[in-house]
């Protein structure tokens, strides 16, 4: 009986241990895109680095200029959960977007790096636009009062 006891506690002990080893101290945080992409930019080098050491170092763009091909995009989002206080909202941690330019030949030319610091605002209008298209004509305003009172008592 004694043993059995002893194993118990042993086991009980090495399940908590255990489960509190797994336990990380660590953020959660969301990727979006290449992670570390601004130290991966680094490694891009201008009038050296081609298109072909472009895609092994950062891997395809997200995107590519519709009007010529010159022009690669990548993009790298990290969201992280906020505090308690404001209920676990997300919070934007890091929003950097690199933006490439290669000449005919494939040679990188320029490269520019905004994080969500230089980024500028753009303010949108708050007014109303109307048409005609969106006001109904008398013949359904009429047709839809007909119908509401069809099935209103129901």
């Amino acid at each position: 009986m004694f043993f059995k006891i002893k194993y118990h506690i042993l086991i009980k002990v090495v399940l908590i241990s255990l489960f509190l080893y797994n336990c990380q101290l660590k953020e959660p945080t969301k990727n979006h895109g290449i992670v570390f992409l601004e130290n991966r930019a680094k490694k891009l080098l201008i009038n050296k680095t081609n298109k072909n050491d472009t895609i092994k170092i950062l891997g395809t763009p997200h995107s590519i200029s519709l009007d010529d091909d010159s022009l690669w995009i990548y993009i790298e989002r990290t969201f992280t959960k906020g505090s308690y206080l404001k209920l676990g909202k997300n919070i934007l941690k890091t929003n950097n977007v690199l933006i490439l330019n290669y000449d005919k030949y494939g040679i990188l030319k320029e490269k520019k790096l905004l994080n969500k610091d230089n980024k500028e605002e753009i303010v949108f209008s708050q007014d109303i636009t109307e048409n005609k298209m969106s006001q109904r004509s008398f013949v359904s305003k009429f047709l839809n009062s007909i119908k509401t009172k069809m099935y209103g008592n129901k």
